[in-house]
């Protein structure tokens, strides 16, 4: 009767000795690929105290000659496309439309419009893109910064927006200045004598 109770008694303890082990083992897996998973989201600081988050953008290869679909338009400078493989956010470079999207900001002027012409524009197409050699290639949201053309006919989605009133010139690093700016300037300074979009609505 002993016998039975402690050859009982090991079976249990050997059953819950595989149980640890099966639980340390799911435990492990489970936190290589969380690490694995945010090892390109990560959020550093800079010497400014500013946060920067490290994204696949700052990884991947892009190629001006390649074509890249438009799987999404956040707003209406933002979109994602695939590159490698990646899931890939794009800022155009050089613009700014009114904000929509900001949870700490409400929704304003002539946002909604701008998000709608990008979707329209862009929404079902692929696109070309370049980046600025003498400029950074992502922003301290870790997106891709860009020139995006439209591939079915070559449109220049950035300075159209400009042109059209959708949009603002936008100058990040004014000591390193993207090499469409005084061409953008302008754009802004004509859409804004004829009263185009966002300067004949919005104060």
């Amino acid at each position: 009767m002993s016998g039975s109770i402690i050859g009982f008694l090991c079976m249990v303890r050997d059953k819950h000795k595989i149980v640890v082990i099966i639980v340390v083992s799911v435990c492990g897996v489970l936190v290589l690929l969380i690490g694995i998973g945010i090892s390109f989201s990560k959020i550093s600081v800079n010497s400014t105290g500013q946060k920067k988050y490290v994204s696949w953008a700052s990884k991947v290869s892009i190629d001006p000659e390649k074509i890249y679909p438009v799987t999404e338009v956040v707003d209406g400078d933002t979109l994602k496309t695939v590159i490698d493989g990646h899931s890939i956010t794009v800022r155009l470079l050089g613009i700014n439309t009114p904000e929509t999207v900001d949870p700490r900001k409400p929704v304003e002027c002539f946002g909604l419009e701008a998000s709608q012409k990008t979707k329209t524009l862009l929404i079902g197409k692929n696109v070309l893109l370049s980046l600025n050699p003498q400029y950074e290639r992502v922003d301290v949201y870790g997106r891709l910064l860009a020139y995006v053309r439209r591939f079915e006919d070559g449109l220049f989605i950035n300075e159209y927006l400009i042109q059209e009133g959708y949009a603002y010139e936008y100058t990040f690093n004014s000591k390193q200045p993207y090499q469409y700016r005084d061409q953008f300037k302008k754009d802004e300074s004509q859409a804004k004598d004829t009263k185009k979009g966002v300067w004949g609505v919005c104060n």
